[in-house]
């Protein structure tokens, strides 16, 4: 018996990964919400899940089963969960895929936060574009990349006038995370 070709088991650990990540998400929201932070935004996250999946699956209709991947790019890919890992480890039982702002609480500064605005987005984008092109998708990589650009345009600005209203003196430089630090 051979393996399944690797777009298979690729897609499918993408899948489990991000599936993992909205448990977690959806259980440090309900103890943020608990605490008293309140979400903003809440409007515009159905289109980030629809642009989320819709990319797997747009990568999966796409790719023929039998194209062997870049393996430096799935590396690249690889390395960026290690960021990943990272932004979620840094904020702890703050992360979450929603914006939740709990009102006095000090913006988080550390980690990867103290080198980058917004670094689970830069991943998010680089992951995007990345995944795609390992498998010669550059179409996929465009659009979505495109369409994940639209979207995190207006989640950035929400985020920043919830900062703003919590942090006022501290908005311009901050990390832009809505959340507590640890």
């Amino acid at each position: 018996m051979s393996l399944p070709p690797p777009l298979v088991w690729i897609l499918g650990l993408v899948v489990l990964q991000r599936l993992g990540e909205l448990v977690v998400a959806r259980r440090n929201t309900r103890r943020l919400l608990a605490a008293g932070g309140r979400e903003v935004g809440a409007a515009h996250y159905p289109l980030f899940i629809l642009l989320h999946g819709s990319w797997l699956v747009a990568i999966a209709a796409t790719v023929p089963l039998d194209r062997q991947p870049n393996w430096p790019l799935i590396a690249v890919y690889a390395a960026l969960q290690l960021c990943r890992v990272w932004v979620i480890a840094t904020l702890g039982r703050y992360w979450t895929t929603r914006i939740i702002t709990v009102d006095g609480a000090p913006l988080v500064r550390r980690g990867p936060f103290r080198f980058v605005r917004h670094p689970n987005y830069w991943v998010v984008c680089a992951e995007i574009a990345v995944l795609p092109l390992a498998f010669g998708d550059w179409p996929v990589a465009l659009v979505w990349s495109v369409l994940n650009a639209l979207l995190l345009r207006h989640r950035i600005r929400i985020e920043g006038e919830a900062l703003r209203a919590r942090a006022p003196a501290a908005a311009p430089t901050s990390s832009s995370i809505t959340i507590p630090q640890a």
